[in-house]
């Protein structure tokens, strides 16, 4: 089958090799323009444009995919189905109607649920135990269109937003290669979504990649893992923004066997301790590990990223910095 290929990030490139692979023919490629990118804010081209260039691919980067001149140039690509995954815009009406069999869209989701930007994101930040993949026929709403195939898996308890992503693009890959077999052989079912129970994924801002800390231990773990890799959930330090990852829940005390991190919990309220406020530091050295209260118990971090370093265990970090019990992150009221 002659495709034309629309995607632009990392999770994209799986499903481009995996068509080629198995014998589609890629007719041409449309991503998004090369832009600044990664810690220097160099220019660099997207992810799916490098696996482009490098097999040799026509490759059309506009910077709004619409127009009549845009139109003739992709229709001169002489698709038979434009599949789409991650490409990051709306496609109009125009543009999606100009192969033959439409335009059909890999979403990292189970709709009707998660529909938009970040469901990867959102999945995990919401706690979900379950996601997946859905491959939808493109209508000019977001992620709106009725779903031919859908495949689920769980998400690990520790998994973060940068695992599952790599996970559910390799399954997306084999997905929607298995819906355009069957298409090359004649119609295939498409089931209407129910838009009353759609739910949504909105994109990530800075704002909120901001830890929470009178949240609640597993909503704090949560979000610090629904930010990894990218943009990295962040709270206040020292007059700064630091970075951190790899957060867990604290389960009980030290010694306690249903703690496998041996850390130390809260004070308790009742116990006659006073309750630590939200952020503060409860247990602060390389061999402990790093503890910080939340409104409702506590959490570990395993990784932190202070201002303009690397990325670094907690326990490096903490060799490096005079931090003790009492001190406090975030700066909340």
């Amino acid at each position: 089958m002659r495709i034309v290929f629309w995607g632009t990030p990392e999770f994209a490139v799986p499903t481009l090799g995996a068509l080629a692979a198995a014998g589609h023919r890629i007719a041409g490629v449309v991503t998004r323009p090369d832009r600044p990118r990664g810690r220097g804010r160099r220019v660099q081209a997207s992810p799916v444009r490098q696996a482009a260039e490098a097999a040799g691919y026509p490759v059309l980067a506009p910077e709004r995919p619409r127009g009549d001149d845009f139109a003739r140039d992709l229709a001169a690509l002489g698709p038979e189905v434009s599949v789409v995954v991650a490409y990051g815009r709306i496609l109009p009406l125009p543009i999606l109607g100009i192969p033959p069999l439409g335009s059909l869209n890999l979403h990292a989701s189970l709709l009707p649920e998660l529909r938009g930007a970040a469901p990867v994101n959102r999945a995990i930040e919401r706690g979900d135990s379950v996601t997946g993949v859905s491959v939808m026929r493109m209508v000019e709403a977001m992620d709106a269109g009725p779903v031919l195939a859908r495949r689920s898996v769980a998400i690990g308890p520790a998994e973060t937003a940068s695992e599952l992503s790599a996970r559910l693009a390799a399954l997306g890959a084999r997905l929607m290669t298995e819906v355009l077999d069957r298409l090359e052989k004649g119609p295939v079912e498409e089931a209407g979504q129910d838009h009353a129970a759609a739910t949504f994924a909105p994109r990530i801002t800075r704002k909120s990649a901001r830890v929470r800390w009178r949240d609640d231990a597993r909503a704090v773990a949560n979000l610090i893992r629904a930010m990894d890799a990218v943009p990295g959930a962040w709270t206040r330090w020292g007059g700064g923004a630091i970075k951190l990852f790899r957060a867990a829940v604290v389960e009980g005390g030290a010694g306690n066997e249903d703690d496998p991190l041996g850390a130390a919990a809260p004070a308790d309220p009742d116990g006659g301790g006073a309750r630590p406020a939200p952020g503060e530091v409860l247990a602060a050295d390389p061999c402990r590990g790093l503890h910080i209260a939340t409104g409702g118990g506590a959490v570990r971090i395993g990784e932190v990223q202070p201002p303009g370093k690397r990325r670094m265990s907690a326990a490096a970090w903490l060799r490096g910095h005079r931090i003790a019990p009492g001190d406090r992150f975030g700066g909340e009221a």
